[in-house]
């Protein structure tokens, strides 16, 4: 079967009445330094009157800024990106990417409570005997005691409320690995993305699964940037494509910006099909 595969994401959104939109961020576009080759790309935003205009920051993002001129009751927002999804060794000498910039950002406080104590102070990571090994095993330690739960409000808990909940969205336990590494000393920063992943039955590849996700990136001394997903406990790979990296998680919102005050509502597609081998 053919490691290249087709994603097609399309957000709606509706408004209850026409609404003046200020410049809406979009990050829906692969890093300049996503490890997973991209084959194509298109973005296409409704009202078609809408101006586009493409920028990159210092981390390697790629950012669509949208201007729509006149009123609007609804905004649509669509991709096509085109991967290849064959497997990478996370570990490679090869993850390297822009250097942090002040990752730190006033977000680190410097009292450790006791939750974060007993988390960075948990045997598996005080036993790891190298860098690599202690934020495995940090990543691993947040997988197996924060349970997963999709959270559809918006907004990152911080780290002590998912330590207290002893649970939270892909977003939340990613900012806690985050703020630990960076306890621990470590230059840290989060990632919003795709998430690919394959469903099997009777050990045959049935169908594909796509998602918006977030996982956490630490700088590991000879190594670079590595992806660590808190939800998995596992390594970020090849089906892990980050559209966004930033100091904060507010950084890397999907989309944002501000509109009028309106009731709104949303509707998202998302499929995922491999591509014929040619």
């Amino acid at each position: 079967m053919s490691s290249h595969v087709m994603l097609t994401h399309r957000t709606c959104y509706r408004y209850d009445r026409p609404v003046s939109m200020g410049p809406q961020t979009i990050r829906l576009r692969p890093t300049l330094h996503s490890r997973t080759p991209v084959l194509s790309y298109n973005l296409h935003v409704q009202p078609a009157e809408c101006l586009v205009n493409w920028t990159q920051d210092a981390l390697g993002n790629q950012i669509a800024y949208v201007q729509c001129a006149d009123q609007v009751t609804q905004f649509d927002i669509e991709v096509a990106l085109m991967v290849d999804l064959t497997p990478y060794d996370p570990l490679a000498d090869t993850a390297i990417g822009p250097e942090p910039l002040n990752e730190g950002n006033g977000q680190t406080p410097q009292r450790i409570s006791e939750n974060m104590q007993s988390l960075i102070g948990a045997h598996q990571v005080l036993a790891a005997q190298n860098p690599l090994d202690k934020i495995k095993a940090l990543n691993q330690v947040i997988a197996q005691r924060i349970q997963y739960q999709r959270r559809m409000e918006p907004g990152v808990w911080t780290a002590e409320e998912t330590l207290q909940h002893a649970s939270g969205s892909c977003r939340d336990s990613a900012w806690l690995l985050v703020s630990a590494a960076r306890h621990l000393g470590f230059s840290a920063r989060f990632v919003s993305g795709y998430l690919i992943q394959e469903e099997c039955a009777e050990g045959k590849i049935t169908t594909l699964n796509g998602d918006l996700h977030a996982w956490a990136q630490v700088l590991i001394p000879q190594k670079g940037w590595i992806g660590f997903d808190t939800t998995s406990g596992f390594l970020a790979g090849a089906g892990h494509i980050p559209l966004a990296v930033a100091n904060t998680p507010q950084d890397a919102a999907p989309v944002s910006g501000v509109l009028d005050c309106c009731e709104a509502v949303f509707d998202v597609f998302m499929q995922v099909q491999h591509l014929p081998r040619q």
